[in-house]
């Protein structure tokens, strides 16, 4: 049974107005808590949206590259379930396009946007966000060497050195950043993206790109540790302690630990980081269900309120129980694979 605070934040998720991504995120999230009742719906509302290009969800500005790609694997895992060309034919289309249509960086990594929102810059960006947009949908539709080979751009691109975290947008036509700060949501982005396409990887048994992946995330996250608070939060930007507490970026880390110990390829040892920020963000949320705490909507660049905050939660929420599962029966193993739908 799903409990009734779990309940509420779902409730709030689904009345907030969602972007492409959003839409897909959250989605996602009710696709990895079980709740077919509502995922569903939500992939064939996402195809309901595709532009004419294959962009799922497409809602009023039509700039996105790799966001609307969020949408992607629901709509593929709806397919699986429901067996209706609908759902398959709207992944294939959104496939289609990123791998036909989208604009590309001259080493082939998607870009994140049709154009610049900055002046002075070319529209050929990444956004470290699309880490957790594109590589997933690539993996499960079954190219999971070139969703890889989009991560490597990514760390090629965005990855600093100096610290094992990631900076937020870079201008790889002019060699430049955008915007060279390390953003604490969209390092939580690039985690979740990392850990999805190690374990599609995984179920595979593509063990080369799934040991890579593994190293590529443990080592953000051991260098996004260096920045969590005894509370179990980030900075919004992390090594900049005046900027505000950020929940959304520590719910992400939470649940890809919860997920990595819950399969087995991550150490126990890191729930001691998950379990403060899940317990934290619990508080934070009122009897609307709505968490307060995060980087907040529209822009991402003050303390608010969002739905991927919501989803992150729910997320959390789904891995910690079947976690707390593990940590009640370590003897048990838990294959590869989604939470079995609540009753």
């Amino acid at each position: 049974m799903v409990n009734a605070r779990t309940e509420s934040v779902v409730c709030s998720m689904l009345a907030m107005q969602r972007y492409s991504w959003e839409q897909g995120v959250c989605a996602q999230a009710l696709y990895e808590a079980g709740r077919s009742e509502l995922w569903i719906p939500m992939a064939y509302d996402a195809i309901k949206r595709q532009a004419e290009d294959g962009r799922l969800a497409i809602l009023g500005s039509t700039v996105a590259v790799s966001d609307p790609a969020a949408n992607g694997e629901v709509c593929f895992r709806a397919y699986e379930r429901t067996k209706k060309s609908y759902f398959l034919e709207g992944a294939r289309r959104m496939l289609d396009y990123l791998m036909e249509t989208a604009p590309r960086t001259e080493d082939g990594v998607i870009c994140h946007n049709q154009e610049s929102f900055q002046p002075g810059f070319s529209a050929i960006q990444l956004w470290i966000d699309g880490l957790y947009m594109v590589p997933p949908f690539l993996a499960v539709m079954g190219l999971v060497e070139e969703a890889a080979e989009q991560i490597r751009g990514y760390r090629k691109h965005l990855l600093d050195p100096e610290t094992g975290v990631f900076f937020h947008i870079c201008d790889t036509d002019n060699h430049r950043y955008v915007r060279k700060k390390r953003w604490a949501t969209g390092n939580g982005w690039a985690w979740l993206g990392l850990v999805r396409v190690l374990e599609t990887a995984m179920q595979r048994n593509n063990q080369g790109i799934a040991d890579e992946l593994t190293g590529y995330a443990v080592s953000l996250l051991d260098a996004a540790l260096k920045y969590q608070g005894k509370n179990g939060l980030y900075h919004d930007l992390m090594d900049e302690s005046d900027s505000f507490l950020d929940g959304t970026s520590a719910l992400m880390f939470s649940a890809g630990i919860y997920r990595g110990v819950s399969h087995g390829w991550l150490d126990t040892v890191y729930l001691c980081h998950a379990d403060p920020a899940y317990e934290t963000m619990c508080e934070q949320i009122d009897d609307m269900g709505i968490l307060h705490g995060v980087c907040g909507c529209p822009d991402f660049q003050r303390e608010g309120t969002s739905a991927e905050a919501q989803a992150a939660f729910v997320m959390a929420d789904a891995w910690k129980e079947r976690c707390d599962e593990k940590r009640k029966n370590p003897a048990k193993k838990m294959a590869l694979g989604i939470k079995p739908e609540h009753t």
